[in-house]
């Protein structure tokens, strides 16, 4: 692998010196320390981005919080099979766009993906898998995304699911109801430049009153403050990522020299704060759109009102080795054709998680202490609905160990149906166009507190069949 890789810097150097270009910069401005707790990490995507959110969510569990996949496929979806003989062509490219974006479900094994991921963590290659269990894990597909089927959105809950089990099950939650095209979604209607709701070109961000931003964020993270409507006070900043690529230079790696990164204002000025990290897809970054991704998506202004840092790293595309010309992240190891792609050493999982590092350094220990009585948790709301499902999000309360859900009908009465440890709680299994109730209970150490009040939200209708994805109407 560093074999490869070093002849690829000599190949950029020898390059770089051929045009008059001086490959090693004066003194990069990389990224400053805000602090952060960097268990209180995040991470989402979409796309490409998105099985790259899967793979260092994996990989890195244990600092990880929450992961959103927006149109994206299963841990080691595209495998890494050496030369094939018989078709003459290397094999996770055309896994890669072929099952892995259109299926069929017979073509995606739930137990292919998890015995890899349990034998990368059996090697000490990712973290422990226990940890994913307790992630919050949000899925997006909408039902006219023309680029990525279904199958492989439904094979990442099944890889999730695995880990989850049924007693962690309200972890997750999977939005197939929305009618939008291969893109992220945002609640903006008339943004010049951006595609419509069944939208599947560039700049891969469709309107459909909907904030996919948000709504991830609250999955994760619980109840959090409304965007300010005016100007953000934070501001994007942009970095050299050749400090996190190293040794490597980012072209190496099919990464751009310069990434960005969204700091509110009181983090700036020394706030506590939390770090999200939003990876764009293939065609999305700079240098196919611009700054789109970074300023458009929707992240910039929840983070804005709710201390947190949002972290814009970027591909670049290449058309020589490593082969990359849509600039897609590295989820068929198209950057050293070994399986490392998806563990801790691999050259793009490496890179953003020294980013990561970066922005967390010298965070203090976490803060254990307690409030003196359990309250009752503030603002239970219903945050998205699916056809079968509601995610619920609340304000967090300080000091418990977990949270107990109550359901109940309408005219019905109240029935516990799960347990979590954060400040969300996905709800599955519900009857289409049908309203619920919800409560839920602070427990620490296993006294609990006094229960909510009531949140109410009702299910969509079942999304209609789509036979050709990108035409089809937008279900009201």
């Amino acid at each position: 692998m560093r074999v490869a890789v070093s002849q690829q810097y000599i190949v950029t150097l020898i390059v770089a010196a051929v045009i008059g270009v001086s490959p090693l910069a004066a003194e990069p401005a990389g990224l400053r320390s805000y602090q952060a707790p960097i268990g209180e990490s995040s991470i989402s995507g979409i796309s490409s981005g998105a099985f790259m959110a899967v793979q260092f969510g994996t990989a890195w569990s244990s600092v990880i919080k929450g992961v959103g996949v927006v149109a994206g496929g299963p841990y080691w979806c595209a495998k890494a099979d050496a030369f094939d003989a018989v078709t003459g062509y290397w094999g996770p490219i055309w896994r890669a766009t072929g099952a892995c974006m259109k299926g069929p479900a017979t073509d995606l094994h739930t137990s292919d993906f998890t015995a890899k991921a349990d034998a990368k963590a059996a090697a000490g290659e990712i973290d422990p898998l226990s940890n994913v269990k307790r992630q919050k894990i949000y899925l997006f597909h909408g039902y006219n995304d023309a680029v990525v089927d279904k199958a492989a959105t439904d094979a990442t809950a099944d890889f999730y699911r695995h880990y989850m089990g049924d007693a962690n099950r309200g972890n997750l939650f999977y939005q197939t109801a929305l009618g939008a095209g291969h893109s992220f979604v945002v609640t903006r209607q008339d943004a010049p430049g951006l595609n419509d709701c069944k939208g599947n070109a560039e700049p891969y961000i469709d309107q459909c009153g909907y904030d996919q931003a948000g709504i991830i964020l609250q999955h994760i993270y619980g109840r959090l403050n409304r965007p300010n409507p005016a100007q953000l006070a934070g501001s994007v900043k942009s970095f050299d990522q050749s400090v996190y690529t190293g040794p490597d230079v980012p072209d190496a790696l099919s990464m751009g020299d310069t990434g960005y990164v969204f700091v509110p204002q009181d983090c700036e000025q020394g706030a506590p704060c939390r770090v999200h990290v939003a990876l764009h897809g293939c065609k999305q970054d700079v240098g196919d759109i611009g700054r789109r991704f970074v300023d458009e998506a929707g992240y910039n202004a929840w983070a804005d009102t709710n201390h947190l840092i949002v972290l814009y790293p970027q591909t670049k595309a290449s058309p020589y080795l490593p082969g990359n010309p849509q600039a897609c992240w590295d989820w068929w190891s198209y950057v050293d054709h070994e399986d490392s792609y998806v563990t801790k050493s691999g050259s793009q999982i490496r890179a953003i998680k020294a980013m990561l590092d970066a922005l967390t350094a010298g965070s203090p220990a976490s803060d254990d202490a307690t409030a003196s009585s359990l309250s009752a948790p503030q603002w239970v709301t219903a945050i998205d609905a699916s056809d079968t499902g509601i995610d619920l999000a609340w304000l967090p309360v300080d000091g418990v160990t977990a949270y107990r859900v109550w359901r109940a009908g309408t005219d019905g009465a109240f029935q516990r149906i799960g347990e979590v440890t954060g400040a969300s709680f996905a709800d599955s299994g519900l009857t289409p166009q049908t309203t619920y109730r919800w409560r839920v209970s602070a427990v620490r150490n296993g006294t609990e507190g006094p229960a909510s009040e009531d949140a109410i939200g009702t299910t969509q209708s079942p999304p209609p069949r789509c036979n050709d994805p990108g035409s089809c109407p937008i279900a009201k």
